[in-house]
């Protein structure tokens, strides 16, 4: 934390429990959304019917844009209490911990063919933890200026891999038992659901005990608008957001129906899934390291290029890949593509945007993530449906993402967008 660029009055110990938060809420995606959860509702839940990968990703994309539609409402309640004087954000970050914790735990209790009560959780579990992501990300402002405020993020960026491996760890301690008491996946994966709740709850409290919140009024629709308005004043920052919704919805793809490719393509257990993951969260760590140093020599775009490039070849190599071996190598390629173009995408987000203007142009990025959220996902689960089952088909339909990502990134004047960023300062 030594260098960050904090705010008066902010102590380095709040810095540390608001990254803190990462690392709470990262082993809901990665176990729910990722490892274990996702390929379980496809088998279990729903009995591998044809169109189960289908329902997965149209409940996830129904939650994602239940959260892009709340976002500007929340972010509103919020700013008026803060002109009240009665701060919001840190007891509303609570109310949506506790209810994705209470949602994720139930999940745990729905038996194979409630698919409906499985659905409802999953868009409940996952719009909670949207909306808590939300709030936690309305505190950086308050937090860090400037340069400090990517900074503080990448500390969230990287705890929270730490948070979402050490999660699965526990998760795989649990799983070795059952299997070793001779149970099934209905029998063990409930308890790797309660684990997750607990850990996130757990974990979190250094946030609700050492955050403080400084209410800063800013009518969060009013900025929205005037900030889509003045995206036209920069046409290569608004491109490169195009840019992000095109591969970011192959990346969220990947995210979301991993574990699912991993049973239903290459005949992976529950067990071998949740150390794929795990060992794929410490090459994304790796991956988002080595590509910042590898920026810094040879430039921003030239470093997304080859990652998008890298994206290409993995779609390619994993809807190829037929044996086991190959498919481990497929997936720690794919774990250094993915923490190299979030670490990227996220760097040239900052290096075209305005300095007084930084953390709102970060809510765009925010906000093309979570519609790449849906587009991916959506377009796997048709495929996977509509082609009966084939996995390997629905892979290689996320090519066309990296290719478009690719083309929009070749568009993109980077000196002028950095001029255009300096003079509107």
């Amino acid at each position: 934390m030594a260098g960050l660029l904090l705010n008066p009055g902010v102590k380095r110990r709040e810095a540390w429990a608001w990254a803190a938060f990462d690392f709470a809420n990262s082993g809901y995606t990665t176990v729910v959304i990722t490892a274990i959860y996702s390929a379980y509702f496809v088998a279990v839940i729903a009995g591998d019917a044809p169109w189960a990968t289908l329902l997965w990703s149209g409940a996830l994309a129904v939650s994602y844009a239940l959260i892009m539609l709340s976002g500007p409402w929340l972010g509103r309640w919020v700013d008026q209490g803060a002109e009240q004087g009665w701060p919001r954000k840190k007891p509303m970050l609570l109310l949506t911990t506790l209810l994705c914790a209470l949602a994720t735990l139930a999940l745990g209790e729905v038996g194979p063919g409630q698919i409906g009560l499985a659905v409802i959780l999953i868009v409940i579990s996952n719009l909670a933890f949207g909306m808590g992501e939300n709030l936690i990300a309305a505190f950086l402002p308050e937090l860090a200026c400037g340069r400090g405020l990517g900074r503080l993020s990448g500390w969230g960026w990287g705890l929270g891999y730490l948070g979402g491996l050490l999660t699965l760890v526990v998760c795989l301690a649990w799983v070795d038992r059952g299997q070793a008491l001779g149970q099934t996946a209905a029998g063990f994966v409930p308890g790797t659901l309660a684990i997750t709740a607990g850990l996130f709850v757990l974990t979190a409290l250094p946030t609700f005990i050492w955050l403080r919140e400084r209410p800063v009024p800013r009518p969060p629709i009013v900025r929205l608008q005037a900030g889509l308005n003045a995206l036209g004043a920069f046409p290569d920052l608004r491109r490169f957001l195009l840019c992000i919704v095109a591969y970011q919805s192959g990346v969220q793809a990947v995210i979301a129906l991993a574990a699912i490719y991993a049973q239903q393509a290459m005949g992976f257990d529950t067990r071998q899934s949740i150390l794929l993951i795990a060992v794929v969260n410490l090459t994304a760590a790796l991956g988002a390291v080595l590509f910042g140093f590898l920026q810094d020599r040879i430039g921003h775009k030239a470093t997304l290029a080859i990652t998008l490039m890298g994206w290409l070849f993995t779609i390619c190599l994993a809807w190829a890949a037929t044996e086991v071996s190959l498919f481990w190598g497929v997936a720690n390629l794919a774990g250094l593509c993915l923490g190299a173009s979030q670490s990227a995408g996220r760097a040239l987000v900052g290096y075209l945007s305005p300095r007084a203007r930084e953390a709102e142009f970060f809510g765009f990025w925010g906000l093309a993530v979570k519609l790449s959220s849906i587009l991916g996902p959506l377009l796997y689960g048709v495929v996977v449906w509509l082609s009966g089952g084939q996995h390997r088909i629905a892979m290689l339909a996320l090519a066309p993402f990296f290719i478009v990502g690719l083309w929009l990134l070749v568009g993109i004047d980077l000196r002028c967008g950095r001029r255009a960023a300096r003079r509107a300062r």
